[in-house]
């Protein structure tokens, strides 16, 4: 199992747009994904964010070459497709995930 974490940084004035975005482009994209195996895509609730909003994606794979994969083209795509919507406004967060020990 290899994991992957893309966290989407929204500022306050693009939550509508944002919003639909998720629900319609960036849903489809990532029911699309043939390299994941699973994925959660959530609200990041957090104390410490104070301007605007995260929203999160937990992606699972079969291993790390599939993550590699990708990395390599999939997330490129749905940067592109983000930044085309919204410039640079939404920023975007990849995360390596390294499991040392899981339950899952």
């Amino acid at each position: 199992m290899s994991l992957l974490s893309i966290t989407f940084h929204t500022p306050e004035h693009l939550f509508e747009q944002w919003e639909n975005f998720q629900n319609n482009s960036l849903e489809n994209l990532i029911d699309n994904l043939i390299q994941v195996e699973k994925f959660i895509l959530s609200e990041v609730e957090s104390d410490m964010l104070q301007e605007g909003k995260n929203t999160n994606l937990l992606l699972i794979f079969e291993d790390e070459t599939l993550r590699e994969e990708f990395v390599k083209s999939e997330f490129e795509n749905i940067t592109h497709h983000i930044h085309k919507e919204f410039g640079e406004e939404i920023m975007v967060f990849m995360t390596y995930l390294n499991p040392k020990k899981t339950r899952m």
